[in-house]
């Protein structure tokens, strides 16, 4: 059997593994499973805001991610190029069943308060990322609880985030500054004044 190549991007680990799956040995799938699934269920349920939902996403994405395997180049990390599959199968979801979801309205956001509270933000990263900044998240539309959950929480940097969302870096920077800016507000009408208390 003929194999794609799988360039340095691709660790040695992953290599190894992927064409020991591609070679037949389907239950090495699970070691990927494995890696994987927790990462791909919270951004789906960053996204869905539905346990069962982001469940049979996370589901689907490893049957897509199985299927699709062969095709994987390696021209980015494999981790990357499963966010992009999950990524894109929540946007189906959401596509299919035309869900809607709250969002908060900008008025009265100044650059102080965003400031204070990306400072906020940080202190809270650093003290294990804390489980209420994730909360708040539920109340971002789900692009962008997408977009600061892998910037911010799995720490994917602007070229990956290229390849995830298959946008250019330019137009991400303008997605994550107005994503900010939403998720100060939330952060300051939810849990801003114990966050200041706290770490401020």
């Amino acid at each position: 059997m003929i194999y794609r190549l799988i360039n340095q991007m691709a660790t040695n680990t992953e290599t190894t593994l992927i064409n020991r799956i591609l070679n037949g040995e389907t239950a090495a799938f699970s070691e990927v499973v494995d890696a994987y699934k927790n990462l791909v269920f919270s951004l789906a349920l960053q996204m869905l805001k539905n346990q069962e939902e982001a469940e049979e996403v996370a589901q689907d994405t490893f049957v897509k991610v199985y299927s699709s395997l062969e095709s994987f180049k390696g021209d980015s990390k494999f981790s990357t190029w499963i966010y992009r599959i999950a990524y894109n199968t929540c946007l189906d979801r959401l596509k299919k069943y035309k869900r809607k979801y709250l969002e908060e309205e900008l008025n009265a956001v100044t650059e102080n308060k965003i400031y204070t509270t990306k400072n906020a933000l940080h202190e809270m990263e650093q003290k294990e990322r804390s489980a209420k900044v994730k909360a708040c998240l539920q109340y971002l539309p789900p692009e962008d609880a997408a977009l600061l959950t892998l910037f911010y929480f799995e720490e994917k940097n602007l070229n990956e985030l290229e390849e995830i969302f298959e946008q250019s870096v330019n137009t991400l920077k303008v997605r994550l500054h107005r994503a900010r800016k939403k998720f100060a507000l939330i952060l300051e009408n939810h849990i801003e004044p114990e966050v200041l208390r706290n770490y401020g």
